[in-house]
């Protein structure tokens, strides 16, 4: 914050043909970095970066190189510090400077996958040049030939080229040298690749293809694999609560924050502007003016942290004794599954049910299951004939009904 704002009077004053003063200034931020960057913040790239970036404005080439090299030789993984290190040079003396940084960066064995992307791109966009982009993936994939992340961007690399066979031969290449366990995410893109180049056949292939590969894990999860072939982006053909239903992992939306809390929500939905007008054209009132509400002191305590507003003694008891909202969010049936330990199960439960109750009746489980369905033949026969018969039919009363004969002695006391 110091160095932004002794930039910003170094700035003014030079608007103001001061340049001594300015000069002064300017030399003051330097020192302040340098101070910075020497001491409890040593290790802290931002603060070098933001360093180098200071001194590439003042055209301070050599200072600038100085920076990069002293954090590639102290920091643990310079893969950042590489990229950033070819940036620069290209920005300040061009492309074959960021090349020579790229070689460094391949010759240091701390470094990552990263600086092959970054210097197969540098070339695609600087020097619009796709041969020597393609070679630089290829190396990169010597190197990391089991890398999933990187063969991902090799692959999407690939495929804006517009040479749908050479991407199917690096889709190839790659499946047969991963293990199993690897090779699911590149079985995916495989997927998601015919589906927008090829036709249906070759579609069907690769997913026929990558259910063979993973037997047991596709294994009563066709509606899912459904799901892989018609989503788009962030798009799927069922509901949310369907898919949790079929077990089914929904990626995570890229456009989301990934640290966010519901303050930040709210102070966003605060910032809009409020609309006068919603849907139907009804007046819709600012709610960046409404206070919250908040329950009397003297409403139940447990009811009011749980709920914001006072309720019953008797309720308040009963929703503090309830498991909390959270267990009810899962775990959920996979359908696939539970069919199939029905289909397993329930015949051989069935069976051993018959046969304990043949043998309480003494009997083997054919004649059983014979003698029921008379039963059952001759119960709704006789139902059918109650129905025929209908309101007219007379019903026999019994031999013995203590009810009648109550009602028979009283008649004859009172007679």
């Amino acid at each position: 914050v110091v160095s932004t704002q002794s930039t910003g009077s170094a700035n003014l004053v030079h608007e103001k043909g001061d340049t001594q003063s300015a000069q002064h200034w300017r030399d003051e931020v330097a020192s302040l970095y340098e101070k910075a960057t020497s001491g409890l913040l040593k290790n802290n790239l931002l603060l070098h970066f933001a360093f180098a970036d200071y001194e590439e404005s003042r055209m301070k080439t050599k200072e600038c190189h100085d920076i990069y090299k002293n954090l590639v030789s102290t920091v643990p993984d310079p893969t950042l510090v590489y990229v950033q290190y070819m940036k620069f040079a290209r920005r300040a003396e061009g492309i074959s400077a960021a090349r020579a940084v790229f070689k460094k960066a391949r010759e240091d064995k701390k470094s990552t996958y990263h600086v092959y992307v970054a210097g197969a791109l540098m070339e695609y966009y600087t020097t619009k040049s796709k041969d020597i982009a393609l070679k630089i993936f290829e190396l990169g994939l010597k190197k990391f030939p089991k890398n999933t992340a990187y063969i991902l961007k090799y692959l999407n690399h690939l495929a804006h080229q517009n040479d749908d066979n050479t991407t199917r031969v690096l889709f190839e290449r790659v499946l047969t040298s991963l293990d199993k366990e690897q090779s699911w995410p590149i079985w995916s893109e495989f997927l998601s690749f015919e589906s927008n180049v090829g036709d249906l056949a070759s579609l069907m292939k690769v997913e026929k293809r990558r259910s063979n590969a993973f037997e047991s894990e596709c294994k009563m999860k066709e509606t899912s694999l459904l799901v892989d072939r018609y989503k788009y982006l962030d798009l799927y053909p069922c509901t949310s609560q369907e898919l949790r239903a079929m077990d089914y992992q929904v990626e995570p939306d890229p456009t989301l924050p990934r640290n966010h809390s519901i303050a930040s929500l709210k102070s966003t939905v605060n910032n809009r502007e409020p609309q006068t007008k919603g849907s139907g054209g009804v007046a819709r009132p600012d709610f960046s003016h409404m206070v919250p509400y908040a329950p009397l002191p003297s409403s139940s305590v447990r009811a009011s942290q749980i709920y914001g507003y006072p309720v019953p003694a008797a309720a308040s008891d009963l929703l503090c004794n309830m498991p909390p909202p959270h267990c009810f969010h899962g775990p959920f049936v996979a359908v696939d599954k539970l069919v199939k330990i029905i289909a397993e199960k329930c015949p051989q439960s069935f069976e051993m049910m018959l046969e304990k109750m043949a043998a309480s009746e003494n009997m083997d489980v054919d004649q059983y299951i014979s003698s029921t369905d008379r039963g059952d033949r001759t119960k709704k026969r006789h139902l059918e004939e109650e129905e025929e018969e209908g309101p007219t039919r007379t019903t026999v009363p019994p031999a013995f009904d203590l009810y009648r004969m109550r009602q028979q002695r009283r008649h004859d006391a009172t007679a």
